[in-house]
């Protein structure tokens, strides 16, 4: 992504060669993003240049990087910027990774004890290639950046750590205030969108973090060829498992080599599926086609203040 625009990229854009000179389709009216203009964003991109820190907003060419830089709000990416998986809607580099950074866990707490923030995220690759998939990396920068910062609460996104819960209590006991892990589509399109990972073994160590009283967060991408019957019951299914807090986005392919976009879901169905979702039991949701997994989150600090001490 150039630093001068958000990359929102055109449905059909991995169409067969044989269509691909066909007319782009806009997105519609409601898919509209805020330009990176102000000066609070250069600052804050300058501080994770400065710092040697990678964030998913520029690694997966989010398209709300303008808006939420400007108020400061940004995700650490950790575990450096090469994913060992192949997920077909992600803009996040795949190929072979350097060896954990050791001085990194410090230097994510100094930019975040520098922000002083109320709340933020920090998410990281996939690191399919080390014995413990990331988790003593995890839980270094947990304990420093809560050192760092002991008035913020830090919600963290991890991944599925290949289904090993004992990995997921070493995360755990860090202390991180929200534990998220996205589920990003529904079970039937599961292999076909995150080809090394399987909805059984994320819903696993949803589970597990719920049963170890962990406050639990997923999400959802829409528009993927899921059906608004299968959405549900997913949803039903999170309630049922006690899940805090879910988000629901529109998908929005990063490029021509990502799965296409099969539909855009207007402003109405997702305010459908918020309804949905708080009548099934799922009281905190956030739900709109530019939501993503930390859009907003960090206004939510009281409300994960609260669920802690529930």
């Amino acid at each position: 992504m150039s630093d001068s625009r958000v990359h929102l990229p055109v449905v059909g854009q991995n169409a067969d060669p044989e269509t691909a000179a066909a007319p782009r389709r806009r997105h519609p009216e409601w898919i509209r993003a805020q330009l990176p203009t102000k000066p609070a964003y250069f600052e804050l991109r300058a501080m994770v240049k400065e710092l040697k820190l990678h964030t998913v907003c520029e690694s997966a060419s989010c398209p709300n990087i303008g808006e939420c830089w400007t108020r400061r709000a940004l995700t650490i990416m950790i575990l450096g910027d090469i994913c060992t998986r192949s997920c077909r809607f992600c803009d996040v580099t795949t190929g072979r990774p350097l060896p954990p950074d050791p001085d990194e866990p410090r230097r994510v707490a100094e930019m975040l004890g520098r922000l002083q923030l109320e709340h933020t995220v920090i998410t990281c690759v996939d690191r399919d290639d080390l014995p413990d998939f990331g988790a003593a990396h995890w839980a270094e920068t947990i304990r420093l950046v809560k050192e760092a910062c002991p008035s913020m609460t830090l919600e963290i996104l991890a991944g599925d750590f290949k289904g090993n819960t004992d990995l997921v209590d070493i995360v755990l006991a860090a202390d991180p205030d929200v534990f998220a892990h996205n589920l990003e589509t529904v079970p039937r399109l599961s292999r076909q969108v995150r080809v090394q990972a399987s909805y059984p073994r994320s819903y696993k160590i949803l589970e597990h973090a719920r049963k170890q009283d962990a406050v639990t967060k997923t999400g959802l991408m829409l528009g993927l060829g899921e059906t608004r019957e299968e959405v549900e019951a997913v949803l039903t299914e999170l309630a049922g498992l006690g899940v805090d807090i879910v988000t629901l986005g529109q998908y929005l392919s990063p490029s021509k080599q990502h799965l296409a976009i099969e539909r855009y879901v207007h402003p109405t169905e997702f305010a459908e599926l918020e309804a949905f979702a708080r009548e099934a039991g799922i009281t905190h949701v956030v739900s709109g086609p530019l939501v993503r997994s930390s859009y907003h989150a960090d206004g939510q600090a009281a409300l994960v203040r609260s669920l802690r001490t529930r």
